[in-house]
């Protein structure tokens, strides 16, 4: 990315040196000689560990991207970069983040919403309880309130009356967290 930055800078401004590029790095990145800290201007060492320790703690991020004077910041990939806290943390200490706003984030983490986005972007989808349902996004980039609960099941009475207009086979899901494990196949009413 970095690489990417620079010729993009160097042929948009005509110099590569017009970003100034500063990596965190975990002490294994440094004993590795990670090339994102060599093509960097400059790093600050961070703990090592889980990434929680690191490149997944927001606060983190933010200390080291204010004590930097740092004019924006981009994540990367995994770890912080799907951490809806981080754009709006950045935001809130006046800090650019380069990705989407914290909404958008957050609405693609959450499987209703996702599929409430992916039908008003008129993908395909299978029959499921929030059926039909388009929005507009809030200011914020968020499914409203309203269109999200009627996609919602809160109970068991709920959940076998929308099993029934879907059809079995059904598939019961938490809609967010769980990485799968909590996917249900259900037959029957029973």
């Amino acid at each position: 990315a970095i690489l990417s930055m620079r010729r993009w800078t160097f042929t948009e401004f005509g110099s590569e040196q017009i970003i100034t590029f500063i990596a965190m790095a975990t002490p294994d990145d440094l004993n590795a000689n990670a090339e994102f800290i060599r093509l960097a201007d400059s790093f600050v060492e961070v703990p090592g560990g889980k990434n929680v320790n690191n490149y997944a703690n927001v606060d983190l991020i933010v200390r080291i991207a204010k004590e930097q004077k740092v004019d924006a910041v981009w994540p990367g990939w995994g770890h912080a970069s799907e951490n809806p806290k981080l754009p709006a943390t950045l935001k809130e200490n006046g800090i650019i983040f380069i990705g989407p706003p914290s909404g958008c984030m957050a609405a693609l983490g959450d499987k209703i919403a996702a599929n409430i986005l992916a039908q008003t972007a008129k993908v395909p989808s299978i029959p499921w309880s929030g059926d039909g349902l388009t929005c507009q996004l809030t200011e914020e980039g968020t499914i409203p309130e309203d269109i999200f609960n009627k996609a919602m099941v809160t109970s068991a009475e709920e959940a076998c009356a929308r099993a029934e207009k879907i059809g079995f086979p059904i598939m019961v899901k938490a809609s967010e967290g769980g990485g799968g494990k909590g996917i249900r196949k259900a037959t029957n009413m029973e």
